[in-house]
């Protein structure tokens, strides 16, 4: 299984974190200037064609970007505090297929997040709704923007259950 991992603007996905994936997946974590190229999605579509990933991960602006590449590739994503309702620079991101959409994408959600505000994208998702996707939401009330390991290796543990239950019923 390939995992593509998207970490947020100016960040990098941690040793820790990425030891806590690699249990579950090969991992794939490309690192990725959002200020210099607006055409970042562009270029993980290109990557999608070389590793076919088969599940998506990202915080931050990369929970962004992992939920328009999971919703264009159709795969299940794992998105902590993703900047959909908001985000401080530009990217050109397709219209989404609202009949061609992964089965299920995973928020999490910081109670005390100041950068996104849990409730902004509780009103970004009611707003933008799509009909055919499984969303299970989590709210970590003492969670700020940055996701501690023992979080993200909860997250990531309940997300490989999902998928597990998602083949099964297949």
């Amino acid at each position: 299984m390939t995992l593509l991992y998207l970490h947020g603007l100016e960040s990098k996905l941690s040793p820790q974190k990425r030891d806590v994936l690699e249990r579950f997946a090969t991992v794939i974590a490309p690192d990725m200037d959002y200020n210099s190229d607006p055409n970042i999605f562009k270029l993980l579509l290109k990557n999608n064609n070389e590793h076919s990933f088969d599940l998506i991960m990202g915080s931050s602006m990369g929970g962004f970007m992992a939920y328009y590449i999971a919703n264009t590739i159709k795969c299940p994503a794992l998105l902590f505090n993703p900047a959909l309702p908001h985000r401080p620079i530009a990217q050109n991101i397709p219209e989404i297929d609202s009949k061609n959409t992964p089965a299920f994408l995973q928020f999490v959600l910081g109670g005390q997040d100041e950068v996104i505000k849990a409730n902004s994208t509780l009103k970004w998702l009611a707003e933008n709704q799509l009909p055919t996707i499984d969303i299970k939401i989590t709210i970590h009330n003492e969670l700020g923007h940055q996701i501690p390991v023992s979080i993200f290796e909860k997250e990531v543990i309940e997300f490989f259950k999902q998928i597990e239950l998602l083949k099964f019923n297949s």
